[in-house]
This record gives C-alpha cells, structure tokens and sequence, in this order.
C-alpha cells in the first residue's frame, strides 16, 4: 500500500512520542519518505481501517479484529488537580483519595466516585484539564497527556491502584508491504543490519 503512493504514513495517538523511531527511519531510509500524522483516541482505529495510514501508533484498548497490533509500552495514570487543591499534599494517590472528587472525564476502566457526579458534557482531555484548572473537578488521563497539556495552574500525581494504558502500534493484518516490516523493525530495536527490510 505504502509503496504505491511513494510515502509512509504513520499516526501516532495524542500523547505518543514516535520521534525516536522516525529519526532512525529517516537515517536508514533517506530516499523514502515517512509522515507522521496526529490523531486523536476517537479516530486512531478508523484511520488505519480506512487506509488512510499504513500504521498507528494507538492507545489500547482497540478491535483487534482484522487488525494486528505489537504493545510497545504502558502509560502510568495520573489525576490532574488544581495546584491548590488539597490532595496535591500527597506525592502518590489511590481511588480511595478521590472518592469524593468530581470526575471531569469518564476513565475507561469504568471507575468512578462515589459523590454524585454533575452531568458533564463529552470534552476532550485538553478541555477536561481547562475545567480542572478552573477549580472545578478532577480528571484521570495517561501521564503523557497531562505533561502535553502541562499549565501552571494544574499539577498530577499518579492513581497507583488504577491499570495503566497500553501504547501499541496496530496496522491491518492483508498489509504486509516492506515498508511495514521495515517500521516493525525499528520499532522492535534491530539494527539496520539485522533488520529484514
């Protein structure tokens, strides 16, 4: 697929940091173009579905069906507070710490405080953190998504008893061309000798 448009596509997750591995595709393969494309969590699994990309790097869980997909590594959740609210006193935090809170945005393992909770409207990451430093709730995100959206007025401590979130690179299992062999490759760590594309 990639090689009959003359480029490579990959799309990478909001969060997810693909540099490393495009520095070194871009040092072995200088004659063949790589795009990396942003993508948000709602669109990572149509995108390569759709053929659009040859390859995402995707944040689990997603459906495997007609997919494959390699984990590369697990994200820490974190909970984003307002810098004076009183839980930022704790260096780490559990569920039990935040049975109380509002929780700004649904955390995907269904868990959920036992305070009542406002009816909030479906929002981004970036606007749940806005909210959150409006001195109004608190939202659970993977680590990388609170650093991305790092602001003065919001801190994070990781929820140690919360699973954390898999990193993976999916594409579609007919799409075997040599280029995606060759991202696997460096994805997996072989040098350019060992490498089979």
């Amino acid at each position: 697929m990639s090689e009959a448009f003359g480029h490579f596509r990959v799309g990478f997750v909001t969060g997810a940091t693909p540099d490393k591995w495009a520095r070194i595709w871009r040092a072995r393969y200088t004659r063949d173009p790589l795009e990396l494309v942003p993508l948000s969590q709602d669109e990572q699994e149509l995108r390569v579905r759709e053929g659009t990309l040859d390859m995402a790097i995707v944040r689990l869980p997603i459906d495997r069906d007609g997919l494959h997909c390699i984990p590369l590594y697990e994200e820490l959740p974190v909970v984003v507070l307002g810098v004076e609210h009183v839980l930022t006193l704790a260096e780490e935090l559990t569920t039990a710490d935040l049975v109380d809170e509002q929780l700004v945005l649904p955390h995907p393992s269904g868990w959920t405080p036992r305070a009542e909770q406002l009816a909030w409207p479906a929002m981004s990451a970036k606007d749940a953190i806005e909210v959150v430093a409006s001195g109004t709730g608190v939202a659970i995100v993977p680590m990388s998504i609170a650093r991305l959206h790092h602001r003065r007025d919001v801190t994070y401590r990781v929820v140690t008893d919360l699973p954390p979130t898999t990193v993976g690179l999916a594409w579609l299992v007919d799409n075997d061309d040599a280029w995606v062999q060759r991202f696997i490759g460096i994805v997996r760590g072989r040098t350019e000798r060992s490498s089979r594309g």
